[in-house]
């Protein structure tokens, strides 16, 4: 038998039928749904007068739109509050899961799937939402789709979609200190460009990789998409499966033992042929943050923001982005003020994130002019904090810590970044006000949001740990 990558053993096994020349009809085994894309797709399932084919398979949960502070009183945002409505209604009316706000499973949706255990090896998952690659991270193909494709999911349970190319990224080696997978995956991106990717479905492979936590590795399926990929994958292991065994929605007994023999058969065949292939060294990684208006404007802390002539894009495109950041070539990062931190999306919103972010603020103070915004990516892992003492912890450092949502990452709530101010930012993009209008974002970890919380600059955590 021709060896074969875990991309094309989950791809194939989900193919419904294949059109000559064209997409393959996909078969979706999970399919999460939230209050910006869906309202539309059920209006077109009213217009033609249809119904939701697997409403066990689609699970909703509030977070776009959602407040972050004081979530029992009404939202007060008019369209926030018609779409927040709008999911539960569509819900109720057609027998779907749905974890509204206040609810104890509420959360942002590539959070909760995971930590519930809806998503699960060799699925294929989609959802209304570019950054549904996350679920990769446990070697399932997940990836973003359209409003209209989210009706045509809700009405058969299938998409049409042609089948990507395949690439690997090996990173192999062990990280420096103070390197997370964040900065794992910023640093890939910055290799890359953020279209270097395009066209293609990634498999994160190599030491770096299998010694990672599940945290660490959703981070980085998180962030494929930003350097144009389709999704990224990485095969389960003993890690996968101590994450999931006892998840409320994980097989159980019997199921458990044959759902584990068939998740142990998802890897990439020792001979499998990628269409392209990169390979890194752990230790060329410290550090990233970003200087400019895409994720792949990335250099390690220490490191000058380089030249035009060194970048690609163009010397007008460059110093267009280097004029909305209000930054030069050659300058350093460090000692650069920063006015606001936000630790939290779909990127760095979970337990292990907050435990990396207090061992920084531990014992000292944040500074006077930053205000932080400190936002668990749901409830469960809002109690996490609560139980492990990580809470007392930021209060005594003078921070507040809001409710469950997506909040500063986009726009689209009350946490907006005010225009020309400096925001160090976990999540996933940089774009020219994608934290609101006129906002400056600087991408980086926990551990560099940390250590700029409480100097007020760009510092280097490793100074710091």
């Amino acid at each position: 038998m021709q060896p074969t990558t875990l991309f094309d053993k989950v791809w194939d096994a989900h193919v419904v039928r294949k059109i000559e020349d064209g997409p393959d009809v996909f078969f979706i085994d999970r399919h999460f749904i939230h209050e910006v894309t869906s309202p539309v797709a059920f209006l077109g399932l009213e217009t033609r007068g249809i119904g939701v084919m697997y409403s066990n398979r689609t699970f909703a949960t509030a977070d776009h739109n959602t407040p972050t502070i004081n979530q029992h009183l009404p939202v007060e945002d008019p369209l926030s509050a018609n779409q927040l409505k709008a999911l539960e209604t569509n819900s109720a009316k057609y027998g779907i899961s749905h974890w509204g706000l206040n609810n104890p499973k509420n959360g942002i949706v590539h959070v909760v799937g995971p930590e519930n255990g809806i998503t699960l090896p060799g699925m294929t998952i989609v959802c209304g939402d570019s950054h549904t690659s996350t679920h990769g991270a446990f070697g399932a193909i997940a990836f973003g789709i359209g409003t209209s494709e989210v009706e045509m999911v809700l009405s058969s349970q299938c998409i049409m979609q042609p089948k990507p190319k395949k690439m690997r990224v090996n990173v192999n080696g062990k990280l420096g200190k103070a390197v997370t997978p964040k900065d794992v995956t910023l640093y890939i991106i910055a290799q890359l460009t953020t279209a270097g990717a395009t066209g293609y479905f990634v498999e994160y492979a190599g030491d770096v990789f299998e010694n990672m936590s599940m945290e660490g590795r959703m981070t980085v399926c998180n962030m494929s998409i930003e350097m144009g990929a389709r999704g990224g994958m990485i095969a389960p292991d003993q890690t996968t499966f101590n994450y999931l065994e006892g998840r409320e929605q994980t097989p159980k007994g019997e199921a458990w033992d044959k759902a584990l023999a068939y998740w142990k058969t998802l890897k990439t065949d020792a001979d499998a042929v990628f269409d392209k292939e990169y390979t890194f060294d752990a230790a060329d990684i410290e550090p990233m943050i970003t200087y400019g208006t895409n994720p792949g404007m990335g250099i390690g802390i220490s490191k000058n923001i380089p030249t035009a002539e060194s970048v690609e894009g163009g010397k007008a495109t460059y110093d267009k982005s280097l004029n909305y950041m209000g930054f030069g070539e050659q300058e350093s990062m460090l000692g650069k003020k920063v006015d606001y931190v936000f630790i939290g999306s779909c990127t760095n919103g979970r337990i292990e994130d907050f435990r990396a972010f207090a061992s920084i603020v531990k014992g000292r103070k944040k500074a006077d002019n930053v205000t932080a915004w400190i936002v668990p990516g749901s409830h469960i892992v809002e109690a996490q904090i609560r139980e492990e003492g990580i809470y007392d912890i930021l209060t005594e450092a003078g921070f507040l810590l809001r409710q469950p949502g997506c909040s500063a990452c986009l726009a689209m709530n009350d946490d907006k970044i005010p225009a020309g101010k400096y925001a160090v930012s976990t999540s996933n993009r940089n774009f020219e006000g994608r934290q609101g209008p006129g906002s400056r974002t600087l991408l980086a970890s926990p551990l560099v949001a940390a250590a700029a919380a409480v100097t007020g600059v760009v510092t280097d955590p490793r100074e710091l740990l």
